[in-house]
């Protein structure tokens, strides 16, 4: 009986065992929506690898010249603005612009009118005698003489340098003007006074950079080539 016995208990563990592998089994091998995903190391790695290489800005071989764009040179007029610039640095090519156009309007008017004074603190001691003795002559064979500026199109520094402790610049002046001569009955020795004419003047400028007076004058005056 014992014997017996020992073989129904093994045939019973038998089933219970097989029983239980097997609802183990479905249990294990079944999803149930609530899993979570297992990491990919291998391709957590390549991307971070990726994400790397990425971030990684390549640089040129020692070897190989990289291309590198040339630099401008500088234009005589810029050279010369660099220089004034240098010894004055006060001088602003914009500001000093606006302020010889409206020197250019104040000479041109003031010659008109025979403004000797005005016309003194504006002009250099040559300047300055080539238009007294045009006014001068105008007055001796009693003349007067009458400009309208109806308007300045371009007031451009054209060149610019400095000679020593003298800095020059250059404008050119293109402007809209009515000129009339008259003689002393009124009459119109020259010019028309219903005629706008374009002028374009070339004047040049200069100051001591070294000098507390932040006034240029007008040291030459020329005609276009």
């Amino acid at each position: 009986m014992s014997g017996g016995l020992g073989f129904i208990d093994i045939i019973l563990f038998a089933m219970l065992a097989a029983f239980l592998i097997y609802r183990l089994g479905s249990v294990l091998g079944k999803r149930t929506g609530h899993e979570q995903e297992r990491p990919d190391l291998f391709g957590a790695g390549m991307s971070r690898e990726a994400n790397q290489e990425d971030n990684v800005i390549s640089l040129p071989d020692r070897g190989v010249e990289p291309d590198i764009e040339p630099t401008q040179p500088m234009s005589p007029l810029d050279e010369g603005v660099a220089a004034i610039r240098s010894a004055d640095r006060n001088f602003d090519p914009g500001e000093f612009a606006q302020g010889a156009n409206s020197a250019f309007e104040m000479i041109v008017e003031g010659f008109a009118r025979g403004d000797t004074e005005t016309l003194r603190n504006l002009l250099s001691d040559d300047v300055y005698a080539n238009f007294a003795t045009a006014i001068q002559e105008r007055e001796a064979a009693n003349q007067t003489h009458e400009t309208t500026i109806v308007g300045v199109d371009v007031a451009e520094i054209i060149e610019a340098e400095l000679d020593g402790r003298t800095a020059l610049v250059t404008m050119k002046y293109v402007s809209e003007q009515v000129n009339v001569t008259r003689d002393e009955d009124g009459s119109v020795a020259e010019g028309d006074p219903s005629a706008v004419v374009r002028i374009t003047d070339i004047w040049t400028f200069a100051r001591d950079v070294n000098s507390s007076d932040p006034n240029w004058t007008l040291v030459a005056t020329r005609s276009p080539n």
